[in-house]
């Protein structure tokens, strides 16, 4: 599996990066949204990680633009954000995403939210 990871931070990709690896995805990075657009539309990715909170453009409008284009309808986006109240998530869901996975994480759930079997 091929996983895109975007979050403006360093530190915030790292532990997602080794445990995907871990589990044998390849990982390709990127800190903003303009850079996570131009590598999402290459088609060579299975899913997204897409930090919501970025300078510049928003994981949100990142989703927005990754999901009008339609040869992209089969690629996962899942937000990766520390924005758990019930009013965020239902914002961040309707913008298009497939899922939430909320800072700080856990093998289990980043596992299960990409869709990686640990057994």
């Amino acid at each position: 599996m091929k996983v895109l990871l975007v979050d403006d931070t360093a530190f915030n990709r790292t532990l997602p990066r080794v445990l995907l690896q871990r589990y044998g995805c390849s990982v390709a990075e990127c800190d903003n949204g303009a850079d996570a657009l131009l590598m999402a539309s290459s088609g060579e990715f299975d899913c997204v990680l897409l930090d919501i909170m970025m300078p510049s453009m928003s994981g949100t409008e990142v989703c927005q633009r990754l999901r009008s284009d339609p040869t992209l309808s089969g690629l996962r986006i899942i937000a990766y954000t520390a924005h758990a109240l019930p009013a965020e998530i239902q914002e961040i869901m309707a913008a298009g995403f497939d899922d939430i996975l909320v800072k700080p994480i856990d093998i289990k759930t980043l596992l299960a939210k990409v869709g990686i079997d640990p057994d």
